[in-house]
């Protein structure tokens, strides 16, 4: 029982470290993240579960911005609606319902309020490494991809 309680508890220490950081992620104009739930995933060995809500003000946004090598996200849009686009895809528009998915690695140039009088909400669930604590991190201009 010695040998399994180290290895079982890493991932768990890394989650709780991946909810506390959300917190840090990328935030933007009229943004905020809060976190909602993270655990690691016990049948798979090293992955963790990270849900977090994006909540924006009208007229508010995100940075452009890149997810962890190993985030798999699904993204659900609770309320309002929200203007998305995920590596050179198109800018689409997300209401209420509608949900969309970025692969690992992905670069995230847009995510906004598509209105400028109305809040809207999404919720986003990130599947990744136990090991990755930063799920989000801001786009410099050094990081662009052409």
């Amino acid at each position: 029982m010695k040998v399994v309680f180290p290895r079982m508890l890493a991932p768990l220490l890394a989650a709780a470290g991946m909810m506390l950081a959300g917190g840090a992620m990328a935030h933007g104009t009229g943004e905020t993240v809060t976190p909602n739930f993270s655990r690691a995933i016990p049948n798979l060995p090293g992955k963790s579960l990270v849900a977090v809500e994006v909540n924006y003000a009208p007229g508010g946004a995100s940075h452009p911005h890149r997810h962890a090598g190993s985030a798999f996200i699904y993204a659900y849009v609770v309320s309002g609606s929200i203007v998305s686009k995920v590596n050179d895809g198109p800018e689409r528009v997300y209401k209420a319902g509608e949900s969309f998915h970025e692969d690992p690695g992905s670069t995230h140039p847009v995510s906004r309020n598509a209105s400028k009088t109305k809040p809207a909400k999404l919720l986003a669930v990130f599947v990744a490494d136990a090991t990755d604590t930063e799920l989000t991190t801001n786009l410099g201009t050094h990081d662009k991809k052409d």
